[in-house]
């Protein structure tokens, strides 16, 4: 009877899911129309981006777009989330689990019927989009339209070339270069690029150059010609031609407005030419390659001393220029804090001193410029009208600097001259810049850490041949040279580390993400979210969270500085569609438990939390993509862990500093790590239990490894190793610790990487392996407790590349020396706890592009290295826990023959580890011809040396 029971179940459900499956997938084809949907509407939005600025229509047209872009990748998400969570079970699995089958295929028909909903509208939103592009077009071509971005732009200009030379201030010394550079140069043409973003004073400086009375009759041939990011080639030759024509016959020439631009380059060469007089070009702000490409060739080189003179905000403009012809770019530097405050009391104080009760109120507002000219000028015109003795006034403008950018007429100007740096970029590097908008201001921004979140986000387009981390890589070079970011921090070996955005930068990324719904950030000031909003980030605040709607439709959710209720609030609103969660620094203690249920999830950081274990149900997240558990206390990853076959970055480590240990700790997993073929960086992975040799084995297949990081290799695994690594070709780092600093073999690796660029060996070596001298892009080389045999010099300073050695117990030298033409490009060398060294020997012409030098527990070196006054670029000295008889004849009072050796070192630190801590002692040098030449600088405690930061 219960067989009969159960059989008829069976049936009944099985017609049920038969009737089900069939509605479903008749509807299938819904999926790939609304897909196709989605391209089209976002190929409009990329052609329609440049039409949309300053266009009350177009902007209405292309929200309407947007929003239903939106509602398309709501549909395809939940459509996708659907799929990511059926487990594809049998039929007693289904009717056991019954209830949640029904769910979901209620919720899936439910999805295709939205998707049938939206072929309409998407038809009806793109016809009246085109016909909103085509009244807009007609009317600008019948002039009928408002002012066009062109004569917007002109309007920012003209300002910068009226400014008189009393009101400028921080411009004697780059004037002085620029005319010295000008009229003092060879006779060979030159060009000089002046780079700068925009606002920092290049069009006002070159004005200044332009008309210095030495350069006026340096140059009997002078023009200047303004371009724009709307400029067409004819028109900016037409007007150079003009302007060189009355120069030479004091006529400007007629009949040439239907000459083509090869015509015109012609005539303006054979000018130059026929003269054989100096000339002087000013091409101000040059926007594209393209731009320069199509009238450089204009440009005789007559061998008398011409130039060309070009501002930019793009500094691969300035470089590309720099390659075809002599010449140096000049950089554009922030006014310094002095100059910045003498600027700023002349145009708001007239001159006068500022007064005490403000004096804090304009530090702050001022610190916002950070030194950028036009900044200041602009913000300083809105203070001029205030009263200085009503501080609520001055209060207000501080507090609402974002509010004032959008409504006062003078800070609008500003706006729009940074805007137009947004405004010129490519379409696909725009979401980018927006992107930024989501870190706290004033918070740097680590380099790795955007490339994974861009990824993860879908910003980076995919290109044939590359990763999608190379493609993001070349997006931030880009945004880089377009002065729309900066560096903030670089590594060693010159990788940019860490980037920052100026504040009014930052400024702009924010008010233009939030007019186009890209992102929302909740403060302190801004505690509200629209119900549409796709990316939000949570700066220390979250005071109206259940104010607002639930946040199903989230993607990115970022959390910086909040509370452990407040992520949990967030994080139970139902952001089901999330793809990225960071939540680096956050105050947790547990793997927070909602996050299994983001199927789509494809970016976790959990970075510098405190976090011990990470559940088996983590394999539940397929579309895992960037795992990011640096600095947590998880030791030991699940065996679901090897589910994630996406998983391209896989890192889970911490290390602790007491004096000078650093002692790195890893984690082991039972899985085989081989089934992971995306990842990228595995670090670091411990490999000293039973299972050691399958995971050295299984490392070979991971062909994609850029960074491989092992922990605890034991001597007999090491040959198995090398054998792994020939394998991964790909590798540019590899980082290998012995256990508990026993003897590593990595002899046999016959054939390295040949793109390795970084090698960190921890343990007894006996010889170097030979390998490491083969390595033509080696830049970075870390060698600890290796206790050689033999002398590894000789094959060291032969290494064409190498820009940072660090030796640590390498080698028992009793004398160290460096010959001549050796490490020919390093420029940071550490040497750490060699006890026997009693001397150090710099031969002339060793060494010539160090600049930092730090030297560390060397018992028995009792002088400063001999022919340390041969290293020119040194800034850098540093030593610490050195014989007391070394560091007294360092200081300055001494006046020791050995002190006279460092002169030109600017920098010279000291310092001992006492009672658990660093005293350290900086001496600051101001030079050899200066007197007094230096000074006792600073004494502070710290728990690492300023060499281990």
């Amino acid at each position: 009877m219960t067989g009969v029971i159960l059989s008829y179940v069976l049936n009944k459900v099985g017609n049920i899911f038969e009737n089900e499956v069939m509605k479903v997938r008749d509807g299938w084809e819904e999926v790939n129309a609304v897909k196709e949907d989605f391209d089209r509407i976002k190929a409009i939005l990329r052609d329609a981006d440049s039409l949309g600025e300053g266009s009350h229509f177009i902007e209405e047209s292309v929200k309407k777009l947007r929003n239903l872009a939106y509602d398309i990748e709501d549909a395809l998400d939940e459509y996708k989330l659907l799929k990511a969570q059926d487990p594809g079970h049998g039929l007693l699995e289904l009717l056991q689990e019954s209830h949640s089958y029904v769910r979901n295929w209620k919720a899936c028909r439910r999805i295709m019927l939205r998707m049938r909903e939206l072929s309409p509208k998407v038809k009806s939103v793109c016809e009246e989009h085109q016909k909103v592009c085509y009244k807009f077009k007609k009317a600008a071509e019948q002039g009928l339209s408002s002012r066009s971005p062109s004569s917007t732009w002109q309007d920012q200009r003209g300002n910068a070339l009226l400014v008189e030379k009393a009101d400028l201030v921080g411009i004697e010394e780059p004037l002085e270069q620029l005319v010295n550079r000008l009229v003092k140069g060879p006779p060979e043409k030159e060009i000089t690029p002046v780079v700068g973003m925009g606002g920092s004073g290049k069009t006002t400086l070159i004005k200044q150059v332009f008309d210095d009375p030495a350069v006026k009759k340096h140059f009997t041939i002078r023009a200047w010609v303004t371009l724009s990011p709307y400029s067409r080639t004819e028109e900016v030759l037409r007007d150079m031609l003009q302007q060189i024509a009355s120069s030479i016959m004091k006529s400007a020439p007629s009949g040439t407005d239907n000459l083509s631009t090869d015509l015109l380059k012609m005539m303006i060469k054979s000018l130059l030419q026929r003269r054989r007089s100096r000339y002087l070009i000013i091409l101000d702000d040059v926007w594209q390659v393209g731009e320069w490409d199509a009238i450089k060739y204009a440009f005789p080189n007559n061998q008398n001393g011409s130039r060309i003179m070009i501002t930019t905000r793009d500094a691969m403009i300035a470089l590309s220029s720099c390659k075809e012809f002599a010449g140096e770019v000049h950089n554009m530097k922030p006014l310094h804090a002095e100059q910045s405050w003498k600027l700023f009391c002349m145009k708001t104080f007239k001159g006068s001193r500022c007064p005490p009760n403000l004096e804090e109120i304009c530090e702050y507002i001022l610190r916002k410029c950070e030194g950028l000219p036009l900044a200041i000028v602009a913000i300083s015109g809105i203070l001029a009208t205030k009263d200085n003795n009503n501080i609520d006034e001055w209060h207000l403008v501080r507090q609402s600097i974002r509010s004032e950018l959008d409504g006062n007429d003078r800070l609008m100007n500003l706006k729009k001259v940074l805007s137009l740096s947004f405004n010129a970029l490519p379409y696909h590097l725009k979401s980018c810049f927006l992107h930024l908008s989501v870190f706290p201001r004033d918070q740097p921004i680590e380099h790795m850490r955007l490339i994974r979140i861009w990824v993860a986000e879908g910003l980076v387009e995919t290109t044939e041949g590359k990763t999608p981390e190379a493609v993001a890589e070349e997006y931030l070079k880009d945004l880089l040279s377009r002065s729309l970011i900066q560096v903030a921090e670089l590594t060693s070996d010159g990788k940019v580390k860490m980037y920052r955005v100026h504040d009014l930068l930052w400024e702009i990324s924010s008010t233009k993400s939030k007019e186009r719904n890209f992102a929302a950030v909740v403060d302190e000031q801004h505690a509200a979210w629209t119900d549409r909003v796709r990316r939000l980030s949570v700066h220390k605040t979250l005071q109206t969270a259940g104010q607002n709607e639930p946040l199903w439709q989230l993607r990115s959710l970022f959390m910086f500085g909040v509370s452990k209720s407040s992520i949990n609030i967030v994080l139970s609103s139902g952001p089901k569609l999330l793809r990225v969660l960071d939540l680096q620094g956050a105050p947790l203690r547990r793997f927070p438990t909602q996050v299994i249920d983001f199927h789509l999830l494809s970016y976790l950081n959990l970075r510098c939390t405190k976090i011990q274990k990470i559940p088996s149900s983590i394999g539940m997240l397929q579309n895992l993509e960037s795992l990011d558990l640096k600095h947590t206390f998880i030791s030991v990853l699940p065996v679901e862990i090897t589910k994630l076959q996406r998983l391209r970055h896989l890192l889970v480590y911490r290390y602790e500093n007491i004096a000078y240990s650093h002692r790195k700790f890893g984690f082991k997993t039972l899985g085989e790590i081989g089934a992971l073929q995306c990842l990228q960086k595995l670090c670091y992975i411990e490999a000293d239990d039973e299972t050691s040799r399958i995971l050295i084995r299984q490392i070979r297949k991971l062909v994609q490894l850029r960074r491989l990081c092992i922990l605890k290799l034991k001597k007999e695994d090491g040959g198995k190793l090398c054998v792994s690594i020939t394998k991964l070709t790909n590798l540019r780092a590899l980082s290998v610790s012995s256990l508990e600093d026993a003897e590593i073999d990595l002899q046999n690796l016959d054939s390295p990487p040949q793109l390795l660029q970084r090698v960190y060996l921890r343990g007894k070596l006996q010889t170097l392996p030979h390998w490491i001298a083969k390595l033509p892009s080696l830049a970075k080389l870390h060698l600890k407790w290796s206790h050689l045999e033999e002398d590894p010099m000789s094959a060291l300073q032969s290494m064409p590349n190498l820009v940072h050695l660090e030796l640590l117990q390498v080698y028992s030298w009793q004398k160290l020396c460096f010959k001549a033409k050796g490490f020919k490009k390093l420029k940071i060398l550490g040497l750490d706890c060699f006890e026997e060294l009693t001397l150090i020997q710099v031969e002339e012409g060793a060494m010539p592009c160090l600049e930092k030098w730090s030297i560390q527990r060397c018992k028995c070196l009792k002088n400063v290295p001999s022919g340390i006054e041969y290293l020119s670029k040194l800034k850098v000295l540093e030593l610490f826990d050195m014989p007391d008889e070394l560091i007294e004849k360092l200081k300055p009072e001494e006046q020791d023959e050995e002190y006279g050796k460092v002169a030109h070192v600017p920098e010279l630190s000291y310092g001992y580890w006492r009672d658990g801590a660093w005293d350290v002692t900086s001496v600051e040098t101001v030079g050899e011809e200066q007197s007094p030449r230096a000074q006792d600088a600073t004494k502070k405690r710290s728990k690492l040396p300023p060499c281990w930061k």
